[in-house]
């Protein structure tokens, strides 16, 4: 099988039935590895079906591993990684290849002697398996052109939320601190309630008391009600150009004489 056949296999090409059907195992397989690592936290039914969990674990591995190489193998068929030697080095670097190599290293590393008993978020970070599923969901490759296309605001709007962080804990610190020595201890003790009222309501384990501590923290969650919502403003305006862009990148066309439909005027 070529290199390019591969390739549009293991990208689930649409247009051929078999790449369909290994993007919908792959998906299939990827669902019951997170389902797995999910229900082997209950100790119970980890012990009564420990073999059969192995098992999988070892079916799954290969399978992965097997995609891994062959993703490594067809990568000189892209354009942009056609050198054999480096194109392959800058495709092992990219963040779908660094996916796919850290869903199989914790089980890797476990089998080749490494003594992991004491590090479990490692063989916990299996579930990283679930963002694999990027090459095969359209929306999920969507919803990553679009963070890559705002990231410039996306990114002030995060700087944003850290000053308003800062200055939020700093006030409420100087204002309560007096009153509550303990609760406004420090301005990072302080952050815990900025945070919790910020996105939300707040918990009701710290609370201002005072006449102008109740009125800051009033200003601070509508302020923060505001300032949460420009990132999903900003993904949304993404979405927009995003679907504009292919809108004029794909135009339609009358199925009757087969020129070009344009919204601005009527269509002879």
């Amino acid at each position: 099988m070529k290199r390019e056949q591969v390739q549009q296999l293991l990208n689930g090409d649409t247009a051929y039935k078999t790449s369909r059907l290994v993007s919908v195992f792959l998906i299939g397989l990827i669902t019951l590895n997170v389902l797995a690592v999910i229900v082997e936290s209950v100790e119970g039914i980890y012990s009564a079906y420990k073999p059969w969990f192995d098992a999988f674990e070892v079916f799954s591995v290969a399978v992965f591993s097997l995609e891994y190489v062959l993703r490594l193998w067809a990568c000189t068929s892209l354009p942009a990684y056609r050198h054999p030697v480096t194109g392959r080095i800058r495709f092992a670097f990219t963040p779908l290849a660094l996916v796919d190599l850290f869903a199989v290293l914790p089980s890797l590393l476990t089998w080749g002697g490494v003594d992991l008993r004491a590090l479990r978020v490692v063989r916990l970070a299996r579930i990283a398996r679930i963002a694999k599923l990027g090459h095969y969901s359209k929306a999920l490759q969507l919803m990553a052109q679009v963070i890559r296309r705002k990231r410039h605001e996306l990114t002030i709007s995060l700087m944003l939320m850290f000053v308003m962080l800062i200055l939020a804990s700093s006030l409420m610190y100087v204002v309560e601190h007096e009153h509550q020595p303990e609760a406004f201890s420090s301005i990072p003790a302080t952050m815990w309630w900025a945070v919790a009222t910020l996105t939300t309501v707040g918990y009701g384990d710290v609370t201002p008391v005072t006449a102008v501590g109740k009125v800051l923290g009033a200003l601070i969650a509508i302020i923060g009600i505001g300032l949460f919502a420009l990132p999903a403003g900003i993904v949304a305006a993404g979405f927009v150009e995003v679907n504009e862009n292919d809108s004029s990148s794909h135009p339609s066309y009358c199925p009757h004489c087969g020129k070009v439909l344009d919204e601005d005027r009527i269509h002879p």
